[in-house]
């Protein structure tokens, strides 16, 4: 999976998709990792293997996928019935069983206070994700401090629309942006 970093350093614009016309566009932008932030138990699949076939890595969002639950034996599904490369969750149980499973993980914080910090420091080093994604993303003095303890490579998500706002994150440390909004893809 030391790959799909390697690709954030090249394109460090990351597709967060929401719909099928954030699919449909992301297929046509530069960036090679795409977040599936939508979908159901019965549709994952055909998302994943869409973007798949274009070329990209599929990370789908555990937490948003309709149908599933938030036991462990979701991650097996995501594992078994698609293509996806790997999962992002709020949850360490799930960080935790994709890793088993020899799947990409990123873990997603809010930070919205200090307490967040400690929280960020305490289950990296319990479940040590591959990465972790910090929400949200316009804070650079917050993205550099976990950037300093986490030791981990950080992507910066949520309400970047700029490109100051990308080179403010890369310059406060974070290895990739994670974003909806598909202008931002095209930049």
């Amino acid at each position: 999976m030391h790959e799909m970093i390697n690709e954030l350093e090249c394109c460090p614009v990351i597709a967060a998709v929401k719909d099928e016309g954030g699919l449909k566009a992301c297929l046509k932008s530069d960036s090679s990792v795409v977040f599936v932030l939508y979908g159901d138990i019965c549709n994952i699949s055909q998302i994943v293997d869409i973007i798949k076939k274009s070329g990209k890595y599929a990370v789908v969002h555990m937490d948003l996928i309709q149908g599933l639950g938030n036991k462990e034996i979701s991650v097996d599904f995501i594992k078994n019935q698609t293509r996806a490369d790997g999962i992002i969750s709020t949850r360490p149980p799930m960080m935790r069983r994709a890793k088993e499973l020899g799947l990409f993980t990123v873990m997603r914080f809010f930070v919205i206070d200090s307490m967040a910090y400690e929280n960020i420091q305490k289950q990296t080093a319990a479940v040590c994700p591959d990465v972790i994604e910090i929400l949200p993303g316009l804070m650079p003095k917050v993205i550099r401090r976990i950037c300093q303890t986490v030791r981990r490579p950080v992507i910066a998500g949520g309400l970047i629309s700029e490109k100051e706002d990308i080179m403010a994150a890369l310059k406060a440390g974070a290895a990739a942006i994670s974003t909806t909004n598909q202008q931002v893809w095209f930049m």
